[in-house]
């Protein structure tokens, strides 16, 4: 009996086209930290005009970016997540969509900045305690953390005034404890699955002091909003949340929709500064939630929307994606191996929607390398589809 197939790990070649590989993904789903943005000028505009004006001012501001399905929304929240990650003086959190209610929001949120990113918080709120309540000077949460473990400084000395300048400024006590139970050994678990919305037992609670359950939108709003007014008290300019795929909120029964809607409501009344809130959404679901929402709608604003792509925006995001497996001494041109026509083709068969167009380019590259295709035209593309 023969093999059906047979599998092979030879490498592709591409190099007839002056390519190292194929730059497509075969799977058009955005990169976690995409390095090509293939988005429009008028919505890269509003949204570096939104970003700004928060960074600057330290007001809070937000933006709903709608588009259809494959038309770049997740692409461009997580490209404008990238470049503010470079920043050290914000924090970003990104919420692949909004679950079944507010607190799913916050738990992905606080999830995306990690166990590790919300312990070094907590360390660098310690560290400038530290330096007001004794001669040491931590400057940082990795100084702090050794000065600790080395026994220059007992967590007992300090911990009751951290936990106490911490409820002043968050005004929750819980979330106080909560925070600085993250540097515990014994307990930073309990108090990672307690500022994640998990849910622990009573009795791990009862360890850290801790009386109330984030278990409910309400407390959902009232945990962010201390995470945000803790971050204010260490320096940071504010917090940027992106919330993609927005639209499934339409799937919910009527009352949680509502009800999911006014704790974001609530959560942008109560932070009037250091917050800027993203939102990717289909176009009629925010038609719908503009008609029958206002209160919540009226917060936002502002909205720009991603158009399908125009053959000026396709050639060059084919030729951006190309110049990525191009050697510098490459002497072919920008679209090389596609023709402008073939890549019109692909337009109009696609009907300019991204995921579509960086799908069919893939395809229509690895074909024509196959079959040897010196250049691909209108009549490579129509053999492949």
């Amino acid at each position: 009996m023969t093999d059906a197939f047979q599998l092979n790990d030879e490498q592709q070649d591409y190099s007839q086209y002056d390519l190292n590989g194929n730059p497509f993904p075969y799977s058009p789903v955005p990169a976690e930290d995409p390095e090509i943005y293939c988005g429009q000028q008028h919505v890269s505009e509003k949204i570096s005009s939104t970003v700004s004006s928060m960074l600057a001012t330290g007001k809070s501001k937000h933006l709903v970016i709608t588009g259809k399905y494959g038309n770049g929304k997740s692409h461009t929240l997580k490209y404008t997540r990238a470049l503010l990650r470079d920043r050290e003086d914000v924090v970003v959190g990104y919420v692949a969509q909004p679950g079944e209610g507010f607190l799913d929001i916050y738990h992905e949120f606080v999830y995306d900045l990690g166990f590790n990113g919300l312990q070094e918080l907590a360390y660098e709120y310690l560290a400038s305690v530290t330096r007001d309540v004794t001669e040491t000077n931590p400057m940082d949460a990795t100084a702090m953390e050794s000065l600790i473990d080395e026994g220059g400084v007992l967590l007992s000395d300090i911990v009751p005034e951290a936990i106490r300048r911490l409820s002043d400024v968050t005004k929750f006590a819980d979330f106080a404890r909560a925070i600085v139970h993250m540097v515990y050994e014994d307990t930073n678990l309990y108090a990672w699955q307690w500022l994640t919305a998990e849910g622990i037992r009573y009795e791990q609670r009862k360890e850290m002091e801790i009386h109330s359950a984030l278990d409910d939108d309400t407390m959902g709003v009232r945990a962010f909003t201390a995470l945000k007014n803790m971050l204010l008290d260490l320096g940071y300019t504010g917090v940027f949340v992106f919330v993609d795929e927005f639209e499934s909120i339409a799937r919910l029964s009527p009352k949680n929709e509502q009800a999911t809607l006014n704790s974001i409501r609530h959560l942008m009344d109560q932070n009037s500064s250091g917050l800027c809130m993203l939102f990717g959404c289909a176009p009629e679901v925010w038609q719908d939630v503009m008609s029958e929402y206002h209160a919540f709608s009226e917060r936002i604003g502002q909205e720009v929307a991603l158009k399908p792509l125009t053959s000026e925006h396709l050639y060059k995001l084919v030729g951006d994606y190309l110049d990525r497996e191009r050697p510098l001494d490459a002497k072919q041109g920008r679209i090389h191996p596609f023709s402008e026509s073939a890549l019109d083709q692909i337009l109009q068969r696609s009907q300019g929607n991204i995921r579509q167009v960086l799908s069919m380019c893939s395809r229509v590259l690895d074909d024509a390398a196959d079959s040897g295709q010196p250049k691909i035209t209108t009549e490579v593309v129509q053999e492949v589809f």
